[in-house]
């Protein structure tokens, strides 16, 4: 099976690749604007024509899209996630090779939820944000597209090369700093958010069997288990090995301190470090309903957040 895979250098997208290279009947081709992808080209900019005479070269049988961008404003967000798909879905339909689409969805399309319940894909998308806006816009095209195609809604993905932005990674990078510093105590805003934590492996192999499967529409893939970062935070901390208190920030910067774990620090000579999670526009609650990628994909998630924030840990520990 020849595969194109884009954004093979992306966060999802380097677990992606290493998933389909172990598969002895994948033929894998990476596209994407870096230096060390097989082919070079950017979707934002180049156009449909240039990328359906590559795929009329190619002649692959699944396209994965996983590029895309999660920081900036709402026209470099609208170019990267929207524009982008726009291109793959024109080419596609101009080219005579007749590839399935997989296309990486997220769970900020859904925007806010109701705490306690569980999001399926029947849900209104209400995105609360920019970033939720553009890949909402850009699930439309794929499902408006008439293509063999499949949205893959992944939820918060966790695990080895977690971004240091995203709450986890926050996490991570804030106690690294407390514990090379020999700082007692930690502040954490933002800790009463829960999300639903799905580990990047494990969103590797959904999109694997997303690629092998004739499954269509939109899949959910998330762990079915909303977790509060103030307990991923203490799981954290057991697996690190950081004996310090941590601090609840309920506010702002400025906000008052309210204990989570730990012994209060009693030496005051040192400022503590601060960490503040990254909003999604998602609000305090998500869950994922995950039983249509159970019955569809033949999925279910195997690794659980321990062992995805021990490997988060594992690499905030080695930065120098």
């Amino acid at each position: 099976m020849r595969v194109l895979l884009i954004g093979a250098n992306g966060y999802l997208g380097r677990f992606v690749a290493d998933r389909l290279l172990a598969d002895p009947a994948v033929q894998l081709t990476a596209l994407g604007r870096g230096d060390d992808a097989d082919v070079r080209f950017d979707l934002a900019t180049g156009s449909p024509g240039a990328l359906t005479r590559f795929l009329d070269a190619v002649h692959p049988g699944v396209v994965i899209n996983c590029a895309g961008a999660t920081r900036g404003g709402a026209r470099e967000l609208t170019r990267h996630n929207t524009v982008a798909v726009a291109t793959v879905c024109e080419a596609l339909r101009r080219s005579g090779c007749g590839a399935r689409l997989v296309q990486i969805g997220c769970s900020s399309e859904y925007g806010p939820s109701q705490p306690g319940s569980s999001t399926a894909e029947d849900a209104v998308p209400r995105p609360g944000g920019p970033y939720g806006v553009s890949k909402l816009a850009a699930t439309e095209l794929v499902l408006g597209s008439g293509l063999d195609a499949v949205v893959l809604r992944i939820f918060s993905p966790a695990g080895p090369g977690t971004p240091a932005g995203s709450p986890l990674g926050r996490l991570a990078e804030a106690m690294r700093r407390a514990m090379q510093s020999g700082d007692g105590e930690l502040k954490l805003g933002g800790l009463g958010i829960q999300r639903d934590f799905v580990d990047v492996r494990d969103v590797a192999r959904a999109v694997h069997a997303a690629s092998l499967s004739a499954a269509q529409g939109v899949i959910n893939i998330g762990s079915g288990r909303a977790v509060r970062l103030r307990d991923a935070a203490a799981v954290l901390a057991r697996v690190a090995g950081y004996g310090g208190a941590l601090n609840e920030l309920d506010g702002p910067p400025g906000g008052h301190l309210r204990p989570v774990i730990g012994h209060p620090r009693t030496d005051s000579d040192h400022p503590a470090p601060v960490a503040y999670p990254y909003p999604d526009g998602c609000g305090n609650w998500q869950q994922a309903d995950v039983r249509t990628a159970r019955d569809r994909l033949g999925w279910r998630p195997r690794i659980n957040l321990e062992e995805s924030l021990a490997d988060i840990w594992m690499e905030a520990a080695c930065r120098i």
